[in-house]
């Protein structure tokens, strides 16, 4: 062999070398990856060739395929669609899009998953036809309905979570759409209903419960900010605070008084506990500058605030800023100015003083099954992180029994039952509506669900509603759904 054809030869080789693992890499390393990619519509035609295995509730399918006269073989047909919509999703490929279950285990539902590849070369060698596999999601059918027929016609969101192991038990948004007019294989069809949901001021296809255009969480963020008080050792339930009837921010000519529009009860001076209890304002602000906004970013930070939640649906993250000047921070000490919320999230603050001071990953997906009943893959309970020790947790928990026992909470008053809970009630300008809140959980002694409520546009009744009128009464129903009561 001469020298040049030896080198031809070795260059030969070498190419080919390249090319069997670029696409190997591409093949096997970054299959999954790939498969993922939003931009990929192949994977979302290639999902409608098999028939795409059902998201189930309670042992009962809430999507499922059925086949279809047309060129993609398959169509999804939701039960329930409005109610279970921000669960599910929809998948479509007319619009190329999928949202919601659909989209976050779409490799399972479709059977693409790199964990089902035998079980995709199995059914090749026994003929069988393709199939995906089922969803078996954490959330109860029970509760989800009573969520929903608790939030009714209100705009916006119920979670219910439990504490013990961050399993989703229900989530519902409100105006919600039917996912089944989403699901059509008729491009004018489909695609004059998605324009019209996408053009509605009420924003129908948020997901209000994890994202949308987040609110500001009012006094429900008193919760944070006493933990992060007792959190530091320098302050306990019975310490006390200067008792104002108004408060002037530090460096700044604005004025904010109690929503009583008077003192925080008798007295020169009120205990946290107290000012709790009453849901009072001013001795939040007080508190808020006096730990300032690092050491209330930090214990917020510990409950999940600036983080982003996949359960295996992604949430917004909630936000409490970094360097806030002292008027700011009074301000979020009851939860206003620049923080904002999820439902999600203060689910998981409520959830986390209830669990003994561990927050726990929330998650929605319990197992992955297989068309022959087999259980693919299951999904474990994750620790987020501790935000409190347990005595100090347990000092929380005991001044949330009184605020819904004595105080400010009381529309979540169950007979035989200790609840936990804070209510809010957060402004949005001058004239605008209030945005209602409650977080809480129940039962106190042994909790088996926290519940996040927030209701938009003031409930309908602008700035005569509160959150312990209208949020309240709605987590106490979906309380008593997760109690059999």
């Amino acid at each position: 062999m001469t020298r040049e054809l030896r080198r031809l030869s070795i260059v030969m080789l070498l190419m080919f070398l390249a090319l069997f693992a670029s696409t190997s890499v591409i093949q096997v390393v970054q299959a999954e990856t790939l498969a993922e990619n939003t931009r990929n519509t192949r994977a979302l035609y290639d999902s409608y060739e098999v028939q795409r295995g059902s998201i189930i509730a309670s042992g009962a399918a809430i999507a499922s395929s059925v086949p279809s006269d047309d060129v993609f073989a398959w169509q999804r047909v939701y039960v329930d669609a409005d109610m279970w919509a921000p669960v599910t999703g929809y998948i479509n490929p007319v619009l190329g899009a999928a949202t919601g279950i659909e989209q976050a285990m779409n490799q399972e539902l479709s059977g693409t998953a790199g964990a089902q590849f035998l079980t995709r070369i199995d059914r090749i060698l026994t003929g069988q036809p393709p199939r995906g596999s089922n969803v078996e999601l954490t959330v109860d059918a029970v509760v989800q309905r009573a969520a929903y027929d608790a939030l009714g016609d209100l705009q916006g969101a119920v979670i219910a979570i439990e504490p013990a192991t961050g399993r989703v038990l229900a989530m519902v948004t409100s105006p919600s759409f039917d996912t089944n007019l989403l699901a059509s294989h008729d491009p004018g069809e489909v695609n004059d209903v998605y324009d019209a949901l996408n053009a509605d001021p009420a924003n129908p296809l948020y997901n209000r419960a994890i994202g949308g255009d987040l609110n500001p969480p009012g006094s429900t963020f008193k919760l944070v900010v006493a933990s992060a008080a007792l959190a530091s050792g320098d302050y306990t339930p019975a310490s006390t605070l200067p008792n104002p009837a108004s408060y002037q921010l530090p460096q700044s000519s604005n004025v904010i008084f109690n929503a009583s529009g008077g003192a925080c009860g008798p007295g020169d001076t009120v205990t946290i506990a107290d000012a709790l209890r009453l849901s009072c304002n001013i001795p939040f602000a007080e508190l808020a500058v006096q730990l300032g906004d690092t050491a209330i970013r930090e214990e917020a930070d510990k409950y999940g605030f600036n983080t982003s939640f996949s359960m295996p649906l992604d949430s917004t993250a909630s936000s409490y800023p970094r360097a806030l000047d002292d008027p700011q921070t009074a301000l979020t000490g009851f939860g206003q100015g620049q923080v904002t919320a999820t439902p999600l999230q203060m689910a998981m603050v409520s959830a986390g003083i209830a669990n003994e001071g561990v927050v726990m990953n929330p998650r929605m997906v319990d197992r992955v099954i297989g068309a022959d009943l087999s259980v693919e893959r299951t999904f474990d309970d994750t620790e987020f992180g501790r935000a409190l020790e347990a005595g100090i947790a347990a000092e929380l928990v005991a001044m949330m029994v009184a605020n819904v026992s004595d105080g400010a909470a009381s529309g979540a008053t169950m007979d035989g039952v200790d609840v936990g809970g804070k209510t809010g009630t957060a402004e949005n300008g001058s004239g605008q509506p209030y945005t209602l809140w409650f977080t809480g959980f129940a039962p106190a002694e042994n909790p088996q669900v926290s519940v996040a409520v927030v209701v938009e546009d003031g409930g309908g009744q602008g700035q005569s509603g509160s959150g312990n009128t209208i949020a309240a009464p709605i987590a106490k129903k979906v309380m008593e759904a997760v109690l059999g009561r």
